[in-house]
């Protein structure tokens, strides 16, 4: 890879954090965030439910009013990611977003009105399109000239990283935000629902055991810049962003194919773009959903791309629950984080492993140097999609 992408800034808000520092220390405590649900279409089911209101997430973190959860949580983090940073006319920035609901949640609360009868405000439904959500997080950035949205499900923010990447390197833009944001909805409870894909109980990524996903809402960015834009803006680089891809196995519409083609083609082209060996992957952040054929699919794609020697790997779903779209750009901090203090993060509530493939994931906070992490996110339709950071 010609040009270098550097990290230079992160924010986050999960249900085990509301920004990088708290998501941190539950990481250190392994302590999850995935809860019985609070609200009357989740109180049936554990999720990653963020505690404030839409009124409490805009009077906490001085929002705009007017957005719908996906934007509100897109822009906590965005800005946390964006903090000491300063917009300049000579440094091209832009936004990249991925989103899968976009402003679903108020959009049906205020259908429901008109359902029942009652008058509907039509001013609210303007809040709905996914485009909506990245062009009120830019707004709230004061990002104006360049902004765009991704929406390929679970891969959405890894593909908006992978984008932004791809802009820096080919000279369009000189810097780019780029992550994901979703926020909970009864649309969203009930579609995964349909699917027969929920756990009752906390989930069990890679467990012989596992019955099922969590679900959880958040929202991740990351800031990259090429080396024009860190020349003027002189910061201090987090991680790289060494490699990417981006495959389509085009198997099924909602399940990953039995061989984990699709996630092997990925791996393999990311390492390629980051010239690496497999062997020289310190850690896997893994897709790792719970629910029975994704994660036998991933643990046959791990050992297809690493045969006998599969690094250590883990799920951080058990954190933080299944985040739709901006799983990828939760993980994304997870894995720098990993760089950064040198530490493998557990995967929670495992016991036995998977009997066709016997992968272990780890278990516990481990302390081991980590120079090159690989990160898996996949999404319906078979869209797989990988990148590698990597140490400085």
């Amino acid at each position: 890879m010609s040009t270098k992408i550097y990290i230079t800034g992160y924010g986050a808000i999960a249900a085990l954090g509301n920004n990088v520092a708290e998501i941190k220390a539950s990481l250190f405590a392994e302590k999850t965030g995935i809860r019985q649900g609070e609200k009357p279409y989740s109180e049936k089911y554990k999720v990653g439910e963020i505690r404030f209101s839409n009124a409490e997430l805009i009077e906490r973190f001085d929002l705009k009013n007017d957005a719908s959860r996906t934007a509100l949580l897109g822009m906590v983090a965005a800005k946390e990611a964006f903090e000491n940073h300063v917009l300049h006319p000579d440094i091209r920035t832009g936004l990249i977003s991925g989103t899968s609901v976009g402003g679903m949640d108020v959009s049906e609360k205020e259908y429901l009105k008109f359902l029942n009868g009652e008058v509907d405000n039509k001013e609210v439904y303007r809040n709905h399109p996914s485009g909506t959500t990245t062009q009120q997080i830019a707004a709230s950035l004061g990002i104006d000239a360049y902004f765009n949205t991704i929406s390929t499900a679970c891969s959405s923010a890894t593909n908006a990283i992978m984008m932004g990447a791809r802009l820096i390197q080919s000279g369009q833009l000189d810097r780019v935000i780029v992550g994901g944001t979703d926020g909970l909805s009864q649309f969203t409870i009930a579609g995964f629902n349909s699917l027969m894909i929920f756990d009752e109980e906390w989930c069990r990524p890679f467990d012989e055991s596992r019955k099922g996903l969590n679900l959880g809402e958040g929202a991740g960015f990351i800031v990259l810049e090429g080396e024009n834009s860190l020349s003027k803006t002189a910061k201090t680089p987090l991680a790289l962003v060494s490699g990417w891809s981006n495959a389509c196995d085009a198997y099924h519409q909602t399940a990953s194919s039995p061989d984990g083609s699709g996630a092997v083609l990925s791996m393999t082209e990311a390492l390629s773009v980051a010239g690496l060996q497999a062997s020289q992957i310190d850690y896997v952040n893994a897709h790792g959903t719970a629910t029975p054929n994704n994660d036998l699919s991933e643990s046959h794609a791990l050992i297809r791309v690493f045969g006998e020697q599969v690094p250590p790997f883990s799920s951080t779903k058990s954190y933080t629950g299944h985040t739709l779209a901006a799983s990828g750009g939760i993980e994304a901090i997870i894995s720098i984080l990993s760089i950064q203090e040198g530490i493998l993060f557990p995967n929670l509530n495992f016991s036995t492993s998977i009997a066709e493939t016997n992968l272990t994931p780890i278990q516990t906070v481990t302390k081991a140097p980590v120079k090159h992490v690989l990160s898996n996110a996949f999404g319906f339709g078979g869209n797989n999609s990988t990148l590698i950071f990597s140490k400085i």
